[in-house]
């Protein structure tokens, strides 16, 4: 059973920094896609960052994504954080069988 959670997440000034962490478990996720979207109230879900086994995304330059394989834990550090980037932010793992899991979510608050 593959479990997907998020952690991290909570209440920061504009300007303030948060990092997330999401852990899976359940597979070996060294070779899977993983990612991290965020919705917003009244907003679709967006992609925010993703990492492959070969390549880093990020939607921004405050944004920054990494990854622990060995520990199979997904890390998204946020800079600058701005109102707009109030949101619940989701994990997404994609296994090479192209089945996709989500975890339950975090909320981030970017509030003076």
């Amino acid at each position: 059973q593959v479990q997907v959670v998020e952690s991290g997440g909570g209440l920061v000034q504009p300007g303030g920094s948060l990092r997330l962490s999401c852990a899976a478990s359940g597979r070996d996720f060294g070779t899977s896609t993983m990612g991290w979207y965020r919705q917003a109230p009244g907003k679709q879900r967006e992609l925010v960052a993703s990492s492959s086994r070969n390549t880093n995304y990020a939607r921004e330059g405050r944004f920054a994504i990494s990854r622990d394989n060995a520990k199979s834990t997904l890390f998204l550090q946020m800079n600058d954080l701005k109102p707009e980037d109030t949101a619940v932010y989701y994990c997404n793992v994609i296994l090479t069988t192209g089945s996709q899991y989500w975890g339950q979510g975090t909320q981030v608050t970017v509030s003076s």
